[in-house]
């Protein structure tokens, strides 16, 4: 294996773990204002990812920054063409961000309030956006001979990243609601159980409706990898759902995690090894060769890698050991 398929490799898993721990943050935030009866349980809400939601959104930054580094090319076509799109989740993200320090600084109801609908609103276009985002790179957009997009923000938004789009954001909500029946207790958790239930349901014909138009608007299925990994992430979806009902919620939530860890990886499998699709001529896309560093920086970016990865991991994995118990209206601190 060289260095080019190696940082492919750690780009996919950065991507895959950034969207399943950020997932039920996103979930949790669209649910806040329908779950949360008054702010007392509101409260409750946000303390179920207030230690978290900042750590998790370090893959993503962890994964920019390795493709910056090992695909320069791939960044820049990236980051130039879907300009807007980024941008708008980066303002999401930052609008969150805020509402999460901000909303309980103030007792007023008003302000309270106004800051919840922002977490919601920085979630939901979260959650929608990088559907579309990551579907558009399978799908193919138009990129020229030069690696440059020469497409419009209209180009994006076709009916299979719209699709894309939804089937993130239903499993993001249906990943948060199974998030919040583990980490809270008596009504909360059942309320939270209920809406997983209604929003699986949901969610599962949407993501066989993208399994389907992707059989036709992509070539995902031209890999066998890619497409066991595509149909296995909604049988893990539909097992989500049963076990849900059985209120075997520990099970379920691990579940739906591996339905968007298989979502991920099959969309990453069908790429390669393009790391982004042309539609104007499949000769013109940009593979992990044409967009990649010098042998020598992937090299130096290896031996980096090797030291710091699992320094990281071990960290968070020791904040959720930290914050392993169920939240109460006795321990808020958001």
């Amino acid at each position: 294996m060289d260095l080019n398929i190696l940082w492919f490799i750690l780009i996919t898993v950065l991507f895959a773990g950034f969207f399943f721990l950020e997932g039920f943050d996103f979930g949790v935030g669209i649910l806040l204002p329908f779950l949360g009866k008054n702010d007392q349980e509101r409260r409750v809400l946000i303390n179920t990812i207030g230690p978290h939601w900042d750590g998790n959104e370090v893959w993503l930054i962890t994964a920019g920054g390795a493709m910056f580094a090992a695909f320069p090319n791939w960044y820049s076509t990236l980051f130039s063409g879907f300009f807007l799109a980024l941008f708008l989740v980066l303002v999401s993200l930052i609008i969150r961000g805020v509402a999460f320090e901000f909303r309980s600084s103030d007792s007023n109801p008003l302000w309270r309030s106004t800051w919840d609908w922002m977490i919601f609103t920085g979630s939901f276009l979260s959650a929608l956006l990088w559907g579309v985002a990551m579907t558009n790179l399978v799908r193919g957009v138009p990129i020229d001979a030069k690696m440059q997009y020469v497409g419009t923000f209209f180009d994006l938004l076709s009916p299979y990243a719209i699709v894309g789009g939804l089937t993130t954001l239903f499993v993001f909500m249906f990943h948060g609601a199974l998030f919040l029946s583990l980490k809270t207790t008596g009504e909360m958790a059942e309320r939270a159980m209920k809406a997983a239930q209604s929003i699986a349901l949901a969610a599962i014909p949407v993501v066989i409706l993208l399994a389907g138009l992707s059989y036709f608007q992509t070539d995902l299925f031209a890999s066998l990898g890619a497409s066991i990994t595509l149909v296995g992430s909604g049988a893990a979806l539909i097992l989500a759902l049963i076990l849900i009902r059985s209120r075997k919620a520990g099970w379920a939530f691990i579940l739906n995690g591996i339905t968007i860890l298989l979502f991920t990886i099959s969309l990453f499998w069908g790429l390669f090894p393009r790391v982004m699709v042309s539609s104007l001529n499949m000769q013109w896309s940009l593979t992990i060769y044409n967009a990649s560093s010098s042998p020598y920086t992937l090299k130096i970016m290896t031996i980096i890698a090797l030291v710091m990865v699992p320094i990281v991991l071990l960290y968070q994995g020791w904040t959720y050991w930290v914050f392993r118990n169920r939240v109460t209206e006795k321990n808020l601190h958001y």
